[in-house]
């Protein structure tokens, strides 16, 4: 008795990515081809200066999409009157935060970093260290 016929599906599909990016920079980042592949080597430099603009970023700006949202919930008729005041307190920690002094969020001051790369993406066998400078030159 046959079984049904293997078909692969995502765990987790993910729908469109419609994140604005802008490069930060290309400096330590190269590319070069082996058995017929591309590979990307990354510089330490890279990945620590990457790092770093990124802890910054996140600390202290929030996607337009973000905020879109935010100020979609005051122009919502549905929205309660806690939705708005949650809304306008997000909305002028956001306007603080840009300035870049003080973080988005000051609950802790802990930084959880996580990062992942590709098969074909060659680094140092220390990236941890060169994520850890990153955070420590945001801060």
């Amino acid at each position: 008795m046959a079984g049904p016929e293997f078909t692969y599906e995502d765990l987790l599909p993910i729908g469109p990515d419609t994140t604005q990016y802008r490069k930060i920079s290309s400096d330590g980042v190269s590319t070069f081809t082996a058995e017929g592949m591309e590979f990307l080597k990354v510089s330490p430099e890279a990945i620590a200066n990457l790092t770093e603009v990124a802890i910054h970023d996140i600390s202290h700006y929030l996607r337009s999409e973000h905020l879109q949202q935010l100020q979609n919930i005051l122009k919502d008729p549905e929205s309660s009157p806690n939705d708005r005041f949650v809304a306008i307190d997000l909305l002028k920690n956001a306007n603080i935060s840009a300035g870049g002094v003080l973080p988005m969020c000051q609950d802790t001051g802990t930084a959880i970093v996580m990062g992942k790369k590709g098969q074909r993406v060659l680094t140092s066998e220390k990236d941890e260290i060169s994520v850890s400078k990153g955070v420590y030159n945001a801060y």
